[in-house]
């Protein structure tokens, strides 16, 4: 008699390995002809144009959130073809950049990326600063060039709340147009649970496969580019992996991960290629100089190597004698502007020129020519492939603008200041300090018109709410007016938070300054002022105000460190 457990006959063994070879086989063949199509290999162009640099922004390392070592990645962007990096860890300014250097013969540049109130802010050629550089974005962005860099809002679309970008008054310099980790996000659980089986068959295809234009995004660039130059690039926002981490700034110490993309494939999904004056000479601080010098002039365009590779494109513009390319202001002339693009794109590719955003023309590749008979206005070019993913489709390629506008155009508007028909007094005190328990303060100051200084110590250790701050009682001193002014100067360069208390609720807002060794004059329109926590009031009202703090916290201070500031002529005026 068999046992419960006894074999089937062989003969069944074989028909069931059968079947199951065949479901596999089924499985597989079904699996490889739903993969996405092989990128397209393209010829390099025929004309001729200025020097190019491919490279990669927005890439993370271990120092912060990201998988690999310096040396690691640039390998995997020599083996991608790239030329130059762009690294972008976590941080706040205060750790000093690496200076360029070749790495696998590739141009590596250290960058920051800086997390602000409202969305994350990347700082390409920031010399290391003297505080922390955090709290509003119009600060941030404000000491982001006043230390040398050049900014760009990093994924400001995002779907995950924490790293969208929420102020678009501010006067950043840049735009990620694309952003890697935004756009895989949007995607359905389904779709890359489809994208998983995909990756190890077609792994550079499968990413770019989910890749769609960004329209909001795209819409906000455009209305920005009608008042002032703006440039856009596409952002990798290279990890190289996929799983649990604690936070940003210690990345996976104690968490799993799989290093899915690799930079490797991150790489090669798409690109930036830079316009240069001249190519690279291999000396790294010259070479970083002159890529991030044609960055901020917008000498760059971005492209989808996923689909098709090299991509090339030369987009230029005429108006009299005036020429420009993408990125320059071209003066308006003789009341015409003349616009040509070429590529080297496939001849079922598409090309589409936008005036302010609307498409004013599009002609099969691999040229459209263009002649307005009223050309002011931000032109730029993108450029479709037959193959192009998404809904609506991602452009294989898209330019930076050309600002076809008076001569005047994009300079800066220097606001007039009202000249103040009341100016009241307060500076005479009494002072008073208020710190945490660990820190200490100390106030000086002489008669009631004389300056006061707080010299302060903050303690040491992790953040923990330290605080030190001078302290002044003003009554109703500030009800009917509209600003408060002063005088300021501190021992070494420094932020402080000029805060404004209400009396029973203790609310607080605030508006963060500049300090440093020259005295400054300084006004602080009521109107700027925000609140330091969630507050039931809408707007600041200086009547319901009976306490002015300048504080010293670790938003713009590290733990552990000591300084001091002078405030003299404080006032409120209207």
């Amino acid at each position: 008699m068999p046992t419960r457990f006894a074999k089937p006959p062989v003969s069944r063994r074989r028909t069931l390995f059968v079947i199951a070879a065949a479901v596999l086989a089924a499985a597989f063949l079904f699996v490889f002809s739903q993969l996405p199509a092989r990128r397209l290999e393209l010829a390099k162009p025929s004309w001729g144009g200025p020097a190019t640099a491919l490279g990669a922004f927005h890439i993370h390392t271990v120092r912060s959130d990201g998988s690999g070592a310096l040396d690691e990645i640039a390998a995997a962007a020599s083996r991608a073809g790239l030329q130059f990096l762009i690294f972008t860890d976590h941080g706040d300014g205060t750790r000093p950049p690496e200076e360029p250097q070749y790495r696998s013969g590739v141009l590596c540049i250290d960058a920051a990326e800086i997390s602000t109130a409202a969305g994350h802010y990347i700082a390409i050629g920031m010399q290391q600063t003297p505080y922390p550089l955090a709290g509003e974005p119009r600060d941030v962005v404000e000491d982001v060039r006043r230390f040398g860099g050049v900014g760009v809002v990093a994924h400001p679309d995002s779907t995950k709340p924490a790293l969208q970008w929420y102020d678009w008054t501010v006067p950043f310099d840049g735009i990620e147009w694309l952003n890697a980790d935004s756009e895989w996000r949007n995607e359905t659980t389904q779709r890359l649970g489809r994208a998983l089986v995909e990756y190890p068959f077609r792994a550079v295809e499968t990413l770019g496969s989910l890749l769609d234009r960004p329209e909001e995004t795209l819409e906000r660039w455009d209305r920005l580019t009608q008042d002032r130059r703006v440039f856009a690039l596409a952002g990798a926002d290279a990890h190289a992996r996929l799983g649990r981490q604690e936070n940003e700034a210690i990345g996976f110490r104690s968490g799993w991960f799989v290093r899915i993309p690799s930079y490797d494939v991150s790489f090669r999904t798409f690109s930036l290629r830079v316009a240069l004056d001249r190519p690279f000479a291999g000396d790294a601080r010259p070479d970083a100089a002159q890529l991030i010098s044609a960055i901020r002039q917008g000498h760059v365009s971005s492209s989808i190597d996923a689909l098709a590779t090299p991509a090339f494109v030369d987009f230029s513009a005429s108006s009299g004698n005036e020429s420009a390319r993408a990125g320059d202001h071209l003066p308006y002339v003789d009341g015409t502007a003349s616009l040509v693009v070429r590529t080297n794109a496939p001849s079922d590719g598409t090309i589409v020129l936008r005036r302010n955003g609307r498409i004013l023309a599009e002609h099969a590749a691999p040229e459209l020519k263009y002649a307005s008979a009223d050309g002011r206005g931000a032109y730029r070019a993108e450029i479709y492939l037959s193959s192009s993913p998404g809904q609506p489709p991602v452009p294989w390629l898209i330019t930076n603008p050309i600002y076809v506008e008076p001569a005047d155009w994009g300079r800066a508007v220097l606001t007039p200041v009202d000249e103040a028909t009341d100016r009241w007094p307060i500076q005479g005190g009494p002072w008073h300090i208020e710190k945490d328990a660990s820190s200490t303060a100390n106030v000086v100051s002489g008669s009631p018109e004389d300056p006061v200084e707080l010299s302060y110590q903050l303690s040491g250790g992790a953040k923990a709410g330290q605080y030190a701050a001078l302290v002044l009682s003003t009554g109703n001193a500030l009800r009917g007016h509209a600003r408060l002014a002063f005088q300021g100067q501190a021992a070494r360069p420094m932020r402080i938070s000029v805060q404004a208390r209400h009396p029973s609720r203790g609310e607080r807002w605030q508006r963060s300054v500049y300090l440093d060794g020259t005295p400054r004059d300084i006004s602080i329109p009521f109107t700027e002022m925000t609140p330091v926590a969630p507050t039931p009031a809408a707007t600041f009202d200086p009547a319901a105000i009976d306490t002015v703090l300048f504080v010293v916290d670790t938003t713009n201070t590290a733990p552990g460190s000591a300084g001091s500031f002078v405030i003299s002529e404080l006032r409120v005026e209207h």
